[in-house]
């Protein structure tokens, strides 16, 4: 029964990332308010500064050649409106009105005071009678080296307020609007990442969901080169390996079943034959029953190791073990074996090579790697047998003479139940299980055995295992 999973919330993943990219703008872009902010209100109050000081020592120095001419301060105490024709004339020569906004407000009239050479006011409030005075930034003012009187201005920062009204409000007026229209613009990015994501996404869940229904055909396109596509990949490997994961084990389980049926079906036959009286019940006749039930306990057995070794429980006693004595003398006890089938074994081995293994399972190795060898190779023929220590690996390299495996099937022979078409076939005999068996048993000692061409003709395996020093 398929496993049915939920639908995927992909909206809820599109709300969340839209949401984290609106709410990470609009905080960004309020940092960059404030700061601005209050970039500009230091600028603006260093600019109000200078400003104010350039045209306080210009209005001295006008001030200075208007006592000289006037011959006194009498006449604006006797005038005072004609203060404020001064300051403008003073400040702004040559027009007819002072400028608007921010200049405006630097050079109005109400902001400085005049006091004579004596200290008493000519124009603004005396000091005893307005606090503010006392705050006030003074200019000696000069003529032919003489102080004619003293030049009073308000400071830049008390003039803050008034001068936020023309200015600052203006600039955070036009630094709102462009923070709205990046608030606008980070809504309209926000919606069109979280839609294409979303459709991204939304076709990843809809294909995952398909391939947890057994649809192993199932295949996503692959779009650009960033990380969803490289997902994208990924999952359509997945799928190819869980489609052929599929294929190999119905073919798994047809070709174990052929396998039973083979000896089961020979059984039959010659159990029938003794009940029908066709042949007689006598030691021969139980050998061949016997047999047929050992062919049939082998493969079970077999097929009991790899089952344990793909669940990671092969039972494996590793321990120190000198490979080449163990397997110098498994090729000594083989030699009439390999006699007996035309074989003609060539023995190089170069130890001590130590290792930790488990003699047993390495007897077990060499085993069916010598039927393997016997059943394939046609007589006369030769094996050859190689041990040596490389660096931190011991190497065994095992290869006979022809015939020979296609390149095409090298990778697929260890295989469960895999066969070379050929001679290389069943008619040779064999479960299609040594081999597999054999790649299990080193796999499980942590080493690597790899399948090749031989220069014999044949098939040369070459297997490597994790060297130990004798002292460890």
């Amino acid at each position: 029964m398929a496993l049915r999973l939920p639908r995927p919330a992909v909206s809820r993943l599109g709300i969340k990332l839209f949401l984290i990219i609106l709410l990470g703008n609009v905080v960004i872009a309020g940092l960059v308010f404030l700061a601005v902010s209050r970039s500009l209100d230091r600028g603006f109050i260093e600019y109000l500064e200078t400003t104010q000081a350039n045209r306080a020592a210009t209005l001295a120095e006008g001030l200075g050649e208007e006592w000289a001419r006037r011959d006194g301060w009498q006449w604006l105490r006797n005038s005072p409106p004609a203060w404020h024709r001064l300051v403008r004339q003073q400040l702004w020569p040559g027009e007819r009105r002072p400028p608007h906004g921010i200049e405006r407000q630097l050079g109005d009239a109400r902001d400085f005071v005049l006091h004579d050479a004596q200290g008493l006011p000519v124009i603004g409030l005396p000091p005893d009678k307005n606090g503010d005075a006392a705050e006030l930034e003074w200019l000696p003012i000069r003529h032919d080296g003489e102080q004619v009187g003293t030049l009073g201005y308000r400071p830049p920062r008390q003039l803050l307020a008034r001068m936020e009204r023309v200015f600052l409000e203006r600039q955070q007026r036009n630094l709102s609007i462009i923070i709205a229209a990046l608030g606008l613009a980070s809504l309209l990015l926000a919606g069109a990442l979280a839609w294409w994501l979303g459709r991204r996404t939304r076709g990843m869940a809809l294909a995952t969901r398909r391939l947890t229904e057994g649809d192993y055909s199932t295949r996503l396109p692959q779009r650009g080169r960033d990380e969803l596509a490289r997902l994208a990949g990924d999952f359509n490997v997945l799928a190819a390996t869980l489609e052929a994961s599929r294929q190999a084990r119905e073919r798994w389980v047809s070709d174990i079943a052929h396998e039973l049926r083979t000896p089961l079906a020979v059984l039959r036959g010659e159990i029938e034959a003794m009940q029908d009286g066709i042949r007689p019940l006598n030691p021969d006749s139980l050998r061949s029953l016997g047999q047929e039930v050992g062919q049939l306990e082998r493969l079970v057995a077999d097929l009991r190791l790899l089952s344990q070794s793909d669940a990671g429980a092969l039972e494996v006693q590793l321990a120190p073990l000198d490979l080449a004595e163990h397997l110098g003398a498994r090729l000594e006890e083989a030699r009439g074996w390999l006699a007996d089938s035309g074989l003609t074994l060539t023995a190089d081995i170069h130890g001590p090579a130590w290792m930790r293994g488990d003699a047993r399972r390495l007897r077990q190795l060499w085993t069916n790697l010598l039927d393997n060898s016997c059943a394939y190779t046609q007589a006369p023929g030769q094996l050859e047998v190689r041990l040596a220590v490389v660096g931190d690996r011991v190497r065994v390299t095992w290869q006979d003479s022809a015939p020979g495996v296609p390149e095409a099937a090298l990778g697929k022979l260890t295989e469960r139940l895999y066969r070379v078409e050929g001679s290389r076939s069943r008619a040779s005999g064999g479960s299609g299980l040594g081999l597999s068996i054999a790649g299990a048993l080193v796999k499980s000692h942590g080493g690597t055995f790899t399948p090749s061409a031989s220069p014999l003709g044949g098939l040369c395996w070459t297997l490597e295992f994790p060297r130990l020093d004798a002292a460890g």
